[in-house]
């Protein structure tokens, strides 16, 4: 229906999460049409960062220097590391502004079913990490998922192994959330991981 290089762009579009075939049509012709300034830097920008950015060779985020700024940062407390699924999680973390450790990425969760074992998630390097002198204390901050915990449970037993202390963050009612909108797995999670004020 298009020209070819209109089908391209549209069907490029198609590779980011949660953008279907009219998203993608849409947001071409708008570039097209209304954007053409803006679709030039986006162009640049996507080619500059395809060319550069790469995993920090530490804690495995998305960086264009390794290691990345956090990593280099000499006030972040080295003997704490936080282990994320992904660099979106490391951003998360750091708009709370309460963690002022390292972090571990492993930009995925382990998941047999789908073939994903240990080694596929850097799983093997964070073990290499653990037996290392000077790693106190690991944070797990995987997702809640059924592989989130499955992962986390690995992450658990490796640390004991290496006697490094692990723990996980806690999941449950959100701040200023209402019982009565919580769904009932996240109000079980939140009553089994009660502490005592």
């Amino acid at each position: 229906m298009f020209s070819p290089l209109i089908d391209e762009l549209i069907s490029s579009l198609k590779v980011l999460p949660g953008v279907g075939p009219k998203s993608a049509q849409r947001m071409a012709l708008h570039l097209l049409e209304h954007e053409r300034a803006g679709a030039v830097r986006l162009a640049e920008a996507l080619q500059q960062s395809a060319d550069k950015v790469q995993q920090c060779g530490n804690c495995r985020t998305l960086s264009e220097c390794s290691p990345c700024q956090l990593c280099a940062n000499p006030r972040r407390n080295a003997a704490l590391v936080c282990v994320v699924e992904s660099p979106a999680d490391v951003l998360a973390v750091e708009q709370s502004g309460t963690f002022s450790g390292h972090y571990f990425v492993l930009h995925g969760r382990l998941s047999p079913i789908d073939g994903i074992g240990p080694a596929d998630i850097g799983l093997n390097i964070l073990v290499e990490k653990m037996q290392q002198a000077g790693l106190d204390e690991i944070i797990v901050a995987t997702n809640p998922s059924m592989e989130g915990e499955a992962t986390a449970h690995y992450i658990a037993d490796k640390a004991k192994s290496a006697n490094v202390k692990v723990s996980r963050i806690a999941h449950g009612v959100p701040i200023g959330g209402e019982l009565e909108f919580i769904d009932g797995g996240t109000l079980a999670h939140a009553l089994s991981s009660r502490r005592e004020l």
